[in-house]
């Protein structure tokens, strides 16, 4: 056990990042070399250890929290890497990324203040990789059964994984250039660098994955004839459906899709250009979008020097505790503060966002390029403007982090598998992440070996959804290949969404 008082002797401290200051000259992580094993121990033993860890629910994973939380209490690395991996891949991406919804769910957060789970988990992660407990796990024999994954990130990784570790012959096709997906282009190197990714993919070669970049499925590769040199498919595509902002002036050069600016700024930290094509050095910036898509924009912004910079977010400003809508132990909309947010409140002495903000229309130079966005207050709610609030700030360059709807459409892969898109426009599945067909009677029968993992057909969502859903579509292939399995399958299709 951990201390049994130690949520009493010790108040919640959490790991302290590196000063603004530092971190906005370099694109190195907030907490580099920021995680002091002490500390963490220490607040590991906040953990009660509770009957019904209410933590485990608030983790689409289902992490054993207050197991590895003993162990790091104790120092005994070892052993907390040990459970941790037992139900997640990769925690050094969850560690980094996870808005940590176990920490609202945490008992102590009842009246309290939670315990700093992300950080513990970030420690346990780190010291897999430095004291060498992240061998790879080759399997001990083969099934003489292959699987294509579609798709890099977060879930067609964790499901390839655990495939490849089951015996089965797994090769991924990542259309990029690049292995990881989101995780390598539009996550920014100072919320996770790129070496955390690398040292995972080394591993799952060394384990028998093989990995095809620049494999454009459903383009320059045929989907079907793939399906058909396979046992079974993962189609782990995510959701990069843009949503677009129909407003007078979208036409205007400077205005980008956040995705397209974070990709070009994430291969300059790859060495691809010296400089990025889009920069906001010198600029007056104004991010649309609220989440974190454009607080990532926000921390780019910032280091490449912008003037100034602006984020409009649509809905009203959070409060500060929990609405009675809300209560414990489910994820609350409260004002948070991201890393970037700190940041640009430190340079420019306030939170950069802009609540109840909509955008009206874009006003240009007679060049064509954009100089000025008109917004306006909305009402709560129903969203519409509120007549006398509108007004104009100044806009060199407008980042659009207006989240995702669904899968790409056009790129060929869901008509050449014939698969069908549901309500929401995520490809539509069966309940044990089966696709299902869609029109097309020459297609392959998706619910014969063709599963669909991740934001494809969740809809766009968080990392450890991602890893959650890979690991249960893997559990679902095998058992279609094996007619059984042993691979945990942490959540099913139908689970509620969770967004932040």
């Amino acid at each position: 056990m951990t201390d049994i008082y130690g949520f009493l002797k010790y108040p919640r401290r959490p790991v302290a990042p590196r000063p603004v200051d530092e971190r906005l000259g370099d694109w190195n992580e907030v907490y580099a070399g920021q995680a002091l094993l002490p500390l963490v121990s220490e607040q590991a033993a906040r953990c009660m250890d509770c009957g019904i860890p209410f933590c485990h629910n608030g983790c689409p994973l289902g992490n054993l929290i207050p197991e590895w939380n003993v162990y790091a209490a104790h120092g005994d690395w070892r052993a907390a890497a040990e459970r941790l991996h037992a139900t997640n891949n990769f925690p050094e991406f969850t560690g980094r990324l996870c808005p940590a919804p176990c920490e609202d769910a945490c008992v102590l957060a009842i009246n309290s203040d939670p315990v700093t789970i992300k950080n513990v988990e970030q420690a346990i992660a780190d010291q897999i990789w430095e004291r060498g407990y992240a061998e790879p796990q080759p399997p001990e024999r083969h099934s003489e059964k292959s699987v294509a994954v579609i798709g890099s990130g977060p879930a067609g990784l964790a499901a390839a994984q655990q495939l490849t570790r089951q015996g089965h012959t797994v090769a991924v096709y990542e259309r990029s250039d690049r292995i990881g997906g989101l995780l390598r282009y539009g996550i920014p190197s100072f919320k996770m660098e790129k070496g955390q990714l690398d040292r995972r993919i080394g591993q799952m070669r060394a384990e028998g994955t093989a990995f095809r970049t620049g494999a454009d499925v459903g383009g320059d590769l045929d989907a079907a004839e793939l399906a058909r040199r396979h046992d079974a498919v993962v189609v782990a595509v995510g959701a990069r459906e843009q949503r677009e902002l129909p407003v007078p002036g979208r036409s205007l050069s400077g205005i980008h899709q956040a995705m397209e600016y974070l990709t070009l700024a994430n291969r300059v930290a790859q060495g691809d250009c010296a400089d990025p094509p889009i920069t906001a050095e010198g600029k007056h910036v104004v991010i649309v979008g609220g989440g974190d898509t454009g607080s990532d924009c926000l921390g780019t912004v910032l280091r490449q020097g912008a003037a100034s910079a602006v984020q409009l977010d649509i809905n009203p400003e959070p409060q500060e505790t929990r609405r009675e809508a809300e209560p414990w132990p489910t994820y609350p909309r409260v004002y948070r503060i991201s890393h970037a947010h700190e940041e640009a409140r430190g340079r420019a002495g306030s939170d950069p966002r802009v609540f109840s903000a909509a955008t009206l229309r874009f006003e240009g130079s007679a060049s064509g390029q954009v100089r000025a966005l008109h917004l306006t207050e909305v009402e709560p709610g129903a969203r519409h403007p509120r007549p006398g609030t509108e007004r104009l700030i100044p806009a060199e360059l407008v980042l659009l982090a207006l989240g995702f709807s669904g899968p790409e459409r056009g790129t060929g892969l869901l008509e050449q598998l014939g698969l069908s898109l549901d309500g929401k426009g995520n490809i539509a599945r069966d309940g044990g992440f089966g696709a299902r067909a869609g029109d097309r009677a020459d297609a392959p029968d998706p619910t014969d070996g063709i599963f669909v993992a991740g934001d494809a057909g969740r809809g766009q969502s968080l990392v450890v959804w991602a890893i959650a859903e890979g690991r249960s579509a893997a559990a679902a292939a095998d058992r279609y290949l094996t007619g059984t399995t042993e691979l945990p399958a942490p959540v099913a299709p139908d689970d509620g969404p969770f967004t932040v």
